[in-house]
């Protein structure tokens, strides 16, 4: 067994590059491994912002011997009269072996001819050199970049390469054009700034306490464990805490390859400045960790729970910890600078009323066909007052709707905004109080962006709701009315993310909307205000309840876990009408599935499915709609013939009041059990010494007892189509 070392060493990579290389590295190099039948008893991945490896423990020496069984041409054109003909002949060359080797066996498609080779294994060597070009040819990232002449593509410019098999160097070039060229070699480099010098690496198992030597911590993990303690352990001296956010976390990690933290300061009278100035100057724009106090007492100004902002921040230095208080004084500077600019952007737009910005939003294009943002706000405050229609708001929020639908976008041409777009809604939220807006409207301006991903927190204010929805919902079908659908992983313009903060926000909110008429009148005034765009509202009305239906199947089955076949049961599969009943009652649709999966957990879908799903089958050969519950207007009981025709058409009459009130209060428990309390009825109505043939010669009564189990399914589809259950799973 051998150890082996790949390291591949560029100049200074992105922070985001590291951590996605390794992350393919993880699935490329043990597939392409085990495709040439190698497997190592172990695999680590390193990155630093110069480097990337791998570094491989117990590897085979060589490839195991092994049989290999080839099929070749089929028997009847290998051989004629029991002679072999040229097809054989020349499969038998192409594979290395003699024609009497070959063998003769029948398959599905008739007699074909096979051999049984016997492959010597190779040695690792050989097969490292070849898989190491597509190792590093097959990672892939954003903006690629060329250097020297040559087609080679790689994140930064390669300028090392350290291919160790135990203490055996591998021949391999890098080839980059004309004069370009990375040749194999045991030097590795140290620090740049701690040990600017190159590392000899004799052995592959030597790798990582060779570079730490070096003053290089080639294992992330161990980088941010590093980083996380040093944070806490400043912070601790302060008496403070340190606020840090898993990506930057995780981008800082990739940023240093000896973290040293470093505690910096500002003027206290920065503190002034809205917190979330601050935290944007440090976090996002210097890649600081802020720090807060630990007793403070909680205000509505505080950034978290448990403190609010000291004068000071951590950094994490890549330079030498024996001038950390030089790097201190720098690093202070440049937050002093930002923050001084912040305070100037502030003041300037604190000084007038935030509906002063609003005629700016003329000169701001949303997007070249559409406009302007500031006709954007105008439809949005046109929907959301159909939504505040729809919710039947009292007259206080529905003006309040109205307010911050106007201004939700004013803060777009604010200073502040302009020079840090992360602050948008939550600078309208600042500059609304100071205007003087009432506390409502100036957190509408704020969470109406929520959420603003995947996992982020949603709004909990009326206003923020429905003026949220209300921007999505126009950004949605204007784009959609231009054409421009997503497709594949293309979403310029986030259209997914927009339709999933719908249906999010709609469901944690518990609102009672018409997602499918709020789309109908929309499309409708957009194709008023848009005459000449070639989508139309019976190309856009379509389109979009398609891409909502996606979106909610996706978050049914990803975010709420629910089992593929219940969402299909409760979206529909084949039934139009059953498809848009869930977009005109979103609220009912994620109920249904999530108590579909609580009663398949429980046992009891379990206990009605069998005869629920037998007669939604046989129901499909009768003609009866499947919108009727009413018993007694389509079924004869004259016309039964045997009592458990009587005993279903009782159970279907008892049925019909739980169904209607379960539709109203969209507790489905009661129709289950009235279901589970019918299912023996239908069995023996199927299988009972008194069961009937539902497909009876006399039309008259196949139809009553085809309106029986028609009846049965459309209780039952109150709560799913049963015909889109798997059972058993």
């Amino acid at each position: 067994m051998a150890d082996f070392l790949l390291e591949v060493g560029t100049e200074e990579l992105p922070a985001a590059f590291v951590s996605d290389a390794i992350r393919q590295w993880k699935a490329l190099i043990p597939q392409t491994l085990s495709e040439a039948f190698l497997s190592p008893e172990s695999m680590d991945l390193y990155g630093t912002p110069r480097r990337l490896a791998v570094l491989l423990k117990g590897l085979p020496s060589q490839q195991a011997d092994r049989e290999e069984e080839v099929k070749g041409p089929p028997a009847k054109a290998a051989f004629k009269d029991d002679k072999p003909t040229k097809a054989a002949e020349g499969f038998a060359r192409k594979q290395g072996v003699a024609v009497g080797d070959l063998e003769i066996r029948p398959t599905e498609k008739g007699d074909f001819v096979f051999v049984q080779k016997k492959i010597a294994g190779r040695p690792s060597a050989e097969i490292l050199a070849e898989l190491i070009p597509q190792w590093i040819d097959g990672l892939e990232g954003k903006r690629f970049m060329r250097w020297g002449d040559g087609d080679l593509r790689f994140s930064r410019p390669i300028r090392w390469l350290v291919p160790l098999l135990d203490d055996a160097l591998l021949p391999i070039t890098i080839e980059n054009g004309s004069n370009q060229s990375v040749q194999s070699d045991r030097q590795s480099r140290g620090h740049r700034v701690l040990h600017n010098t190159s590392v000899a690496i004799d052995q592959a198992s030597d790798y990582v306490s060779a570079l730490r030597a070096a003053y290089v911590m080639v294992d992330p993990a161990e980088r941010e464990q590093v980083i996380r303690e040093q944070t806490k352990a400043a912070a601790k001296k302060l008496k403070s805490r340190a606020e840090m956010p898993e990506e930057l976390v995780k981008e800082v990690t990739n940023l240093v390859e000896w973290p040293t933290a470093v505690v910096g300061q500002f003027e206290p009278e920065f503190l002034s400045l809205p917190p979330e100035v601050i935290t944007t100057v440090m976090i996002s724009h210097q890649r600081y960790f802020p720090l807060l106090k630990t007793k403070a007492k909680v205000t509505p100004e505080s950034i978290a729970a448990t403190g609010i902002l000291l004068p000071n921040f951590v950094t994490i230095s890549n330079g030498d910890p024996a001038k950390s208080d030089i790097i201190a004084e720098g690093n202070g500077r440049v937050v002093r600078a930002r923050l001084a600019d912040g305070e100037y952007f502030y003041k300037a737009d604190a000084a007038e009323k935030l509906e002063a910005l609003l005629p700016k939003l003329e000169t701001v294009t949303f997007q070249a066909d559409l406009g302007s943002v500031a006709a954007k706000t105008q439809r949005i405050e046109a929907i959301a007052d159909l939504v505040a229609t729809q919710l039947d708001v009292s007259a206080s929020d529905r003006t309040n709707i109205r307010r911050a639908a106007q201004l939700c976008k004013a803060d777009l041409v604010s200073q502040m905004v302009f020079e840090f777009p992360e602050l948008q809604g939550i600078m309208g939220q600042k500059y609304a109080l100071v205007s003087g807006e009432t506390a409502d409207v100036a957190a509408a301006l704020s969470e109406h962006y929520l959420p603003r991903g995947a996992g982020d927190d949603l709004p909990t204010s009326l206003t923020g709701q429905v003026v949220g929805i209300a921007d999505r919902l126009d950004t949605l079908v204007s784009i959609f009315g231009l054409g421009m659908i997503p497709s594949g992983s293309s979403d310029p313009f986030a259209l997914r993310r927009a339709a999933n903060a719908v249906v999010n926000v709609t469901w944690s909110a518990e609102l009672p909307l018409n997602l499918d008429q709020l789309l109908s009148q929309t499309i409708a005034n957009f194709s008023q205000t848009f005459p000449d765009l070639k989508s139309t509202p019976t190309d856009l009305h379509p389109q979009l309840q398609s891409f909502f239906l996606a979106r909610v199947r996706s978050l049914l089955q990803e975010e709420q876990n629910i089992d593929y076949d219940l969402v299909n049961a409760v979206l529909g599969e084949d039934d139009a009408d059953y498809t848009q009943r869930a977009l005109k009652d979103l609220l009912d649709v994620g109920d249904r599935a999530r108590f579909l999966q609580s009663i398949r957990q429980d046992g009891r879908l379990a206990q009605i499915y069998e005869a629920v799903n037998r007669s939604t089958r046989l129901a499909a050969k009768g003609s009866l709609d499947t919108t009727t519950f009413d018993a007694k207007a389509v079924v004869n009981p004259d016309k039964f013939q045997q009592p458990t025709e009587q005993a279903l058409y009782d159970g279907l009459v008892a049925l019909a009041p739980k169904t209607e009130a379960a539709q109203a209060s969209r507790d489905y428990n009661q129709v289950v059990a009235a279901l589970a309390d019918i299912a023996p009825a239908v069995s023996e109505f199927f299988d009972g010494e008194k069961s009937v043939m539902v497909m009876d010669a006399d039309p008259a009564i196949q139809t009553n007892r085809l309106n029986l189990l028609g009846l049965l399914r459309n209780h039952a589809r109150v709560l799913a189509d049963f015909g889109a259950i798997v059972k058993g799973q």
